[in-house]
C-alpha cells in the first residue's frame, strides 16, 4: 500500500512543483494551503509523513508541527527558505523529523521522506510489545521499565512482579497469587517475601512510594495496578 503524504504550503506553485513528482515515486498525496486545513486533513486523512511549509497563514507551520505531534507519531519533514541553524533547532524540538531548506532537489525531498518513513516503521515496530500504564512504558520482551522515557532499574523479581499486577490494572492479587504466577513457587511458604518486592519497586517507579498510584494496596488481600492513571 502507498504511503500517504500531507503536502502543506501556501503557495500553489510549490504544491505542483512536488506533487506530480512524488506521485510519481509511488506516494498518495494530499494537499493543504494554510495551517488550520493542514491540522483539519491530517486528522481527517491521517497520513503517515507531513510535508510542512514553515510559513504559512492562520497558523504557522511551527505551531501546526507542535499540535500534530501531540496527537500523532506521523513524519513531519519540515520546509522553509529559513537558513539560520537556530530555526532549524526550533523546528526539530518542536517535533519535526527532518528540515529542508528552500530551494532544494525533488529527489533529495523524496529519499529524505523515505528515510524518515523508515525511522518511523523502525519504532513502531519496536513499540509493538509495549505496555503503555500512566507515565510507565514496559517492554515484556526487552524485560524494560521507562518511567518517563528513562529506564528504570528492576531485578528480574521485580520485573515478572509489575508485569504481572500492569497485565491487569484493576485486578486484585493476593501474595500467594503473585508468589505463583510471578515467582514461580521460588518463596511459596514466605508471602512476605512479596510485600519486600512490591516496596523496592515503589521506590523505584512511585513519585509518592507512601501513597503509590501504580502498585496499590488492598488491605487484608494484596495488591493491584491502579486503573486511573
Amino acid at each position: 500500500m502507498a504511503h500517504k503524504l500531507l503536502l502543506v504550503d501556501d503557495e500553489q506553485k510549490v504544491l505542483e512543483f512536488m506533487e506530480p513528482f512524488l506521485a510519481a515515486e509511488g506516494f498518495h498525496i494530499v494537499t493543504a494551503k494554510t495551517g488550520t486545513a493542514a491540522i483539519r486533513i491530517a486528522k481527517e486523512q491521517k497520513p503517515d509523513l507531513v510535508v510542512l511549509d514553515w510559513m504559512l497563514p492562520e497558523k504557522s507551520g511551527i505551531a501546526v508541527c507542535r499540535e500534530l505531534r501531540q496527537i500523532s507519531r506521523m513524519g513531519i519533514i519540515m520546509v522553509t527558505a529559513k537558513t539560520d541553524e537556530t530555526d532549524k533547532i526550533i523546528g526539530l524540538e518542536v517535533g519535526a523529523d527532518d528540515y529542508m531548506t528552500k530551494p532544494f532537489s525533488l529527489r533529495e525531498l523524496a529519499a529524505r521522506i523515505r528515510s524518515v518513513l523508515r525511522r518511523i516503521e523502525g519504532r513502531r515496530e519496536d513499540s509493538d510489545d509495549i505496555m503503555q500504564r500512566g507515565e510507565l512504558a514496559i517492554s515484556e520482551a526487552k524485560r524494560r521499565v521507562y518511567k518517563r522515557g528513562e529506564e528504570v532499574p528492576l531485578t528480574p523479581t521485580e520485573f515478572k512482579l509489575l508485569l504481572t499486577l500492569a497485565a491487569k490494572p484493576g485486578i486484585v492479587y493476593s501474595r500467594l497469587q503473585l508468589l505463583q504466577s510471578a515467582l514461580e513457587d521460588d518463596f511459596l511458604n514466605d508471602e512476605r517475601t512479596v510485600d519486600a518486592h512490591i516496596s523496592h519497586i515503589r521506590k523505584k517507579i512511585e513519585d509518592d512510594p507512601g501513597n503509590p498510584s501504580y502498585v496499590q494496596t488492598v488491605y487484608g488481600f494484596g495488591y493491584r495496578f491502579g486503573d486511573r492513571l
